[in-house]
């Protein structure tokens, strides 16, 4: 019988990582999400047979098996006795509950949402102006102006559609999946928030916002971290601001504030 497969560290190692080898059903378990990956595979959705599997990441079936087991007891896989292997659904974490259970028309969660926004986003447009390529400074840049034009038009559709590039532009400039990640996801409560909680944003207050995306915009594209970081702050307190009063006059009967 011939010992586990194994592999040497690569060349690129961090400095302090001692190289050596690696059990081959590491190597394996590592493989097996590329491909899950790279074949673009949901959760639910079934993987090659075994012996396929061991074909397609290059390994011998033995190692392959305990690599599934591993991969299984972490939660990425499930194997079905008799039916075969599949993408494990994910658990429903406390991040994806809270999600869940948010109440855009609740004041409190709602500044827990912009407080949140802010930390975050201050991050990102601070990365944003250390990392942007050209291209990325390019879509903020253009993102920010479709936004000044829907300003001036009053329209908050098109508005809407430009925050949300500007924003999301930012964060896939930060350079960093999990905040691109988290900013879509606060995105989307933000919208809920906007569809259930408003009716839509006072045409007026566009205008301010717009101005604040292009001078956001351009911190980036000139590399100045810490004024972007300062702007979004300003930009993100803004909104706040606005949702808060605007949500505040819809539920107290005599639309009188705090």
């Amino acid at each position: 019988m011939t010992g586990p497969e194994k592999t040497t560290a690569p060349a690129s190692a961090p400095e302090g990582t001692e190289r050596g080898y690696r059990p081959g059903y590491e190597v394996a378990a590592e493989r097996i999400l590329e491909y899950v990956i790279q074949a673009g595979l949901q959760p639910g959705a079934r993987l090659p047979t075994e012996k396929d599997l061991a074909d397609e990441v290059q390994m011998s079936r033995t190692v392959v098996r305990e690599a599934v087991k591993i991969l299984s007891a972490l939660g990425r896989l499930s194997v079905h006795k008799g039916r075969g292997i599949y993408v494990a659904e994910p658990d429903q974490s406390s991040w994806q509950q809270s999600l869940a259970n948010f109440l855009p028309a609740d004041l409190r969660q709602v500044d827990e949402l912009f407080e949140f926004r802010r930390h975050l986003e201050t991050t990102t447009a601070h990365l944003a102006a250390q990392r942007a390529t050209p291209a990325q400074v390019k879509a903020v840049r253009e993102a920010a102006q479709q936004s000044a034009q829907a300003a001036q038009q009053d329209n908050i559709d098109a508005f809407t559609r430009a925050d949300e590039a500007f924003h999301t532009g930012i964060a896939t400039a930060a350079g960093n999946m999990f905040f691109a990640a988290t900013v879509d996801a606060m995105r989307r409560l933000q919208r809920q928030v906007t569809t259930i909680g408003l009716a839509g944003i006072a045409g007026g207050s566009l205008h301010v916002a717009a101005t604040q995306h292009q001078a956001i915009a351009e911190a980036i594209a000139t590399g100045e971290t810490n004024r972007a970081q300062t702007l979004m702050a300003e930009h993100i307190d803004l909104t706040a601001q606005q949702f808060q009063q605007e949500i505040w006059r819809r539920v107290t009967p005599d639309n009188t504030h705090p």
